[in-house]
């Protein structure tokens, strides 16, 4: 093999992302099937079956026995969330959820979605330190989590390679309760339904971040959200960890927000 050919290799295999879900820094919990992880079936707009919540989960002051974790980057109560193209909060409608990234996945075309309950002490220390770091007034052991990532996921009408990977975790120590939400990569915003474009995945009606109570009246949008600076929300935070938004929300509470940014540095 000639040395050109050896530097080739060296170079692809430098550009190969051999990472595991626990090596992607210390952003993403783990995940995956060899986590015990179920996955969601392939279906455009397709959702979770129902998940009896092992630990009923306060939201917005009212506890909830059951979940779903939906396609189109939505963790509801209740009841599934098919719509794919995100409305603005609050909703009128009653639906209590969280909204990772509320936009048009489409899973038959690329990407996974992965939902497990868990009580590993290894994953729940970790979850414990981090919240405890992020609100020092209020010491936190956890004792169940339900971890739920949307891996490399295409939108609607791709004709791209373009994924999207996040992550939500919902976890409690049976008296308060809190969402962490990680965006490790963000490459689209758009679904083509939602008036996007197929080449790039951008414009029309960008993706939705934040919580909708059901209440009519409570709700917390990520700044950012359904504009196109929401590409960027891998570099904004609200606990100074890039790409982490972390929030109590039994009786819901934000500490410190970083305004969005676009690429040319505009703050919006």
């Amino acid at each position: 093999m000639s040395p050109t050919s050896v530097f080739f290799l060296l170079i692809l295999g430098s550009m190969v992302d051999t990472k595991t879900s626990s090596e992607k820094g210390s952003l993403l919990y783990p995940y995956g099937p060899l986590q015990g992880d179920k996955t969601n079936p392939k279906h455009d707009d397709g959702t979770s079956d129902e998940i009896a919540l092992s630990v009923p989960f306060t939201f917005y002051g009212k506890s909830y026995q059951t979940a779903f974790v939906n396609n189109n980057g939505v963790i509801s109560f209740d009841e599934p969330v098919r719509q794919y193209t995100p409305d603005p909060f609050p909703l009128a409608d009653g639906r209590p959820f969280v909204a990772p990234y509320w936009g048009d996945v489409d899973n038959v075309l690329g990407g996974d979605i992965f939902y497990r309950q868990t009580t590993d002490p290894a994953l729940l220390a970790d979850i414990s330190q981090d919240i405890t770091q992020y609100f020092p007034k209020s010491p936190f052991t956890a004792t169940w989590a339900l971890v739920a990532t949307w891996d490399h996921v295409a939108y609607y009408g791709s004709t791209s390679q373009k994924g999207n990977t996040f992550q939500a975790v919902l976890t409690s120590d049976s008296k308060m309760f809190y969402i962490i939400l990680n965006y490790w990569d963000i490459q689209w915003t758009t679904g083509a339904a939602s008036d996007g474009d197929a080449e790039t995945g951008l414009g029309g009606t960008p993706a939705h971040a934040g919580f909708n109570s059901g209440d009519d009246t409570n709700f917390y949008n990520i700044p950012g959200s359904q504009t196109d600076a929401i590409i960027n929300i891998t570099t904004t935070s609200n606990v100074k960890v890039p790409g982490r938004w972390v929030f109590r929300v039994d009786d819901f509470q934000v500490t410190g927000v970083d305004p969005p940014r676009l690429n040319n540095d505009c703050w919006l």
